[in-house]
């Protein structure tokens, strides 16, 4: 039988699990694994700046491409600071695979230089953490890890393997030409059950469908709008869900919430008397207070994990099943119980709503306001452009303006939220859709958190363009509904005599072999933009447009649906407005 060397052997399983990119950094518990990849000829390692940099660009690779990310360490340290990249996967129900060096087994126990258990600390924010203690099972181990990091509800598995099990002289029975990757079944969903979910949807009179994230994970979202127009149901789709249908589709219907939201949306959502989620969660800042959102409404929940059914509150009826097979097999029923339906009152009345409930953004004030920064994106970037951002007020901006119509091109680390998660995240973005523009969105002290990952991105020439909203005054913490006093937050650099802005962010980016530019005026937007665009992709590397936008504008969080739509004036289109109120504070014209 054919034999090989074990690790080289592991190299050959990755390869075959469809691995293109691996992101790390070396370290002396490690190499023999680094070793064995330097042999490869399909698998391209990018040496990242910090580990967890390392888990978020492999993170953003899985997103955009729905392949299995890869991040490696060594010993210790390395694989503590993956423990973020490790939750925020395990969050959002991404896979990934982290591979982490360790000391020798028989020195475990001795308090060994970096040792750590890091199994144990990885349990709570990985579907599968193992310590590898014979060589013979690596071959297996890993085929299993790239299994469960794919099967059910996606997400992160960790491998330890210690040093001496790298290095054992041990050949063992391979050959890459036979067996191949474990096979996985996504549950089905039992017919009875699609078939009152459909009869719920013809008994109702303002049905909704709400689909997240689950539904781009199982690549469905063709489905989605295909089962949408037969029934004619307006869509609204979670905070994660979007992209599943165009949003300048007719039935799109927002996005319900109380930070993340268009408040047309939560208006349809208030109307509504029947909800089908699909591969959504229910999150606390999607419902807020659950009696107000739950109402005299009715609810399905299909979902391909059964633990998430009744986690937040107990729907009317549960369907477990993969989103794309429940969303086929609904389709089905469909036609098989009505005609192909026409739009009725319910679909004039979400129209209405979309047109009327909208929210100002052609703003000419100095300091620019976000708004318009958003609206000048908008007008500049393609259907194909894909978005990144992470946490914090730049990102609910994000999520109430962006425009966004397909699916994987806005991609956000959704209920960890690291800071810095979109610097490194834009590399994985880009090397998973390479003919693709990746704007990264992204604030002044997020962009502080991992901007080392930009040097990688120089090293590799891997192009992408940051956008930044810089406030320079961390304002996320400091909106009106905070009660507490917040300056201790700020840098003095921020606030002091010599320093309008703080950090020059443009020559940070040159210092890495980058380069950016200053924005002042709305009217320097778009050209900037323009300018980003094309130099990002003649020279091959990041490049910062950096926006200084007004310190106290502010965004609705924190308060009910019905609140939020106390506080939001109804707007006679996008451009006219008496006194705009967002989340109880004021916006200036």
């Amino acid at each position: 039988m054919p034999t090989m060397n074990v690790m080289d052997a592991v190299v050959k399983v990755m390869e075959d699990e469809g691995v293109e990119y691996a992101f790390g950094v070396p370290g002396a518990a490690i190499l023999p694994l680094y070793k064995a990849l330097s042999k490869s000829e399909r698998i391209r390692h990018l040496s990242v700046r910090h580990e967890e940099g390392g888990t978020h660009a492999a993170d953003g690779y899985a997103r955009v491409t729905g392949k299995v990310g890869i991040n490696i360490g060594t010993s210790g340290p390395a694989g503590t600071n993956m423990i973020t990249g490790l939750y925020t996967c395990m969050a959002d129900s991404i896979p990934m695979i982290c591979i982490t060096g360790q000391a020798p087994t028989n020195v475990l126990h001795k308090e060994a230089f970096q040792a750590v258990d890091i199994v144990e600390i990885a349990k709570p924010v990985t579907k599968w953490a193992v310590q590898v203690k014979e060589s013979a099972q690596l071959v297996w181990t890993f085929r299993e890890a790239f299994r469960v990091a794919q099967e059910g509800r996606p997400g992160p598995v960790l491998i330890d393997l210690p040093l001496d099990i790298q290095t054992y002289d041990m050949d063992v029975d391979f050959d890459p030409k036979r067996g191949g990757p474990l096979s996985f079944q996504k549950p089905a969903p039992n017919p009875n059950a699609t078939r009152q979910v459909v009869e719920m949807i013809l008994a109702a009179e303002r049905p909704i469908l709400m689909p997240g994230g689950g539904v781009i994970l199982a690549d469905a979202s063709e489905d989605l709008v295909e089962f949408a127009e037969y029934l004619q149901i307006p869509v609204s789709p979670t905070y994660m869900g979007k992209g599943t249908i165009p949003e300048d589709h007719g039935l799109y219907a927002g996005i319900v919430g109380l930070q993340t939201h268009q408040r047309y949306a939560n208006a349809i959502f208030l109307e509504s008397d029947l909800v089908v989620g699909i591969g959504n969660r229910w999150a606390e800042r999607h419902t807020g207070d659950l009696d107000v959102y739950r109402g005299e409404r009715k609810f399905v929940h299909i979902d391909i994990d059964p633990r998430q059914m009744g986690r937040v509150f107990q729907p009317d009826l549960a369907v477990v099943s993969d989103a794309g097979l429940a969303l086929e097999e609904m389709l089905d029923t469909a036609r098989g119980m009505t005609p192909e339906r026409e739009p009725d009152e319910w679909v004039e009345r979400v129209g209405e709503l979309r047109s009327t409930l909208l929210r100002k953004t052609d703003f000419d004030n100095v300091p620019i306001k976000p708004q318009r920064v958003f609206q000048e994106m908008n007008g500049f970037f393609d259907r194909d452009t894909v978005i990144v951002t992470a946490i914090g007020l730049y990102q609910i901006w994000s999520g109430q303006f962006q425009k966004t119509y397909k699916p994987r091109h806005y991609i956000c680390c959704g209920q960890a939220g690291p800071l810095g998660w979109e610097v490194p995240a834009c590399i994985g973005a880009k090397l998973g859709k390479p003919d693709s523009l990746v704007v990264g969105v992204v604030g002044d002290y997020s962009f502080q958190f991992l901007m080392e990952e930009v040097a990688v991105a120089v090293q590799y020439k891997v192009p992408y363009v940051l956008v930044m909203i810089n406030n320079a005054y961390m304002s996320l913490i400091r909106q009106g509904e905070m009660k507490y006093d917040m300056n201790f937050a700020v840098d003095i650099g921020y606030e002091g005599p010599d320093s309008e802005y703080g950090i020059d962010n443009v020559m940070v980016m040159e210092a890495m072999g980058a380069t950016g530019r200053r924005v002042t005026r709305p009217e320097e937007i778009e050209p900037a933009l323009e300018w980003a665009a094309k130099t990002s992709e003649e020279r091959r590397v990041p490049v910062l447009v950096e926006v200084m936008v007004e310190r106290d504008t502010n965004a609705a969080m924190g308060l009910s649906i019905d609140k939020i739509n106390e506080f939001e004036p109804i707007l006679d289109g996008a451009t006219e407005t008496a006194g705009q109120v967002v989340g109880g504070i004021p916006d200036r014209d």
